[in-house]
């Protein structure tokens, strides 16, 4: 069968995928000077389309049947998301807020779901899966409670100049703090060695002289 031939892509390779991807929404936030709504969609819609796709090709490139649906789940949440965030009323204040914490709380928890079962299954990968969507969830939650209208006005001494502290600086950086930490901690599990899976046919044998003994 199909299925039961060795794939050329693992679970690691998806894994890096990911972090490369959050990686570089972390990396563009962070040397942004600019952290406003505009950017802040621009980079989360790259983030999300890119991650939808390697998700999507996962599918069929890294998982067999029955475990397909997962990965299908997750880059359609992603893409719906990332593809919403290019339109321009998604690019205001109200709009950013609403596309990245409508995703974070939807793909958190099917993700957290995911990986909880596949615990259960012991499934490759269930533990960053459990992970990576408490912490989505958590980048929902932190946005719930971030003031879109907030506004402080601070002065630094060293730099003789003025600066405005807003709810969407707050919020945009929060994603990238969110990107930084998947991609570290996705970056960390892709090369992290893995305990050699049993060959079923073998798992049969030794069954099976058991039985004759």
């Amino acid at each position: 069968m199909p299925d039961a031939a060795p794939r050329t892509f693992e679970v690691r390779h998806l894994q890096m995928g990911r972090a490369l991807f959050a990686a570089i929404a972390a990396v563009m936030i962070t040397f942004s000077v600019d952290h406003s709504a505009q950017v802040g969609g621009a980079v989360f819609s790259g983030f999300a389309v890119a991650t939808a796709l390697i998700l999507i090709l996962s599918a069929w490139l890294v998982f067999r049947a029955g475990e397909r649906w997962q990965a299908v789940l997750l880059g359609i949440l992603t893409l719906v998301a990332g593809m919403i965030a290019t339109l321009p009323v998604a690019r205001t204040v109200d709009g950013y807020f609403t596309v990245v914490l409508v995703w974070a709380l939807a793909a958190g928890v099917a993700e957290l779901v995911i990986g909880i079962v596949g615990r259960r299954r012991d499934a490759p990968a269930a533990r960053e899966s459990v992970f990576v969507g408490a912490l989505t969830i958590v980048l929902g939650v932190a946005l719930v409670f971030i003031p879109r209208g907030y506004t402080l006005d601070y002065y630094i001494d060293q730099a003789q100049q003025s600066f405005t502290l807003t709810g969407i600086t707050i919020g945009v950086g929060v994603f990238g703090g969110y990107a930084a930490i998947v991609a570290v901690y996705l970056g960390i599990a892709a090369f992290s060695p893995r305990p050699a899976a049993v060959p079923a046919v073998e798992t049969a044998d030794t069954d099976a002289a058991g039985g004759r003994s």
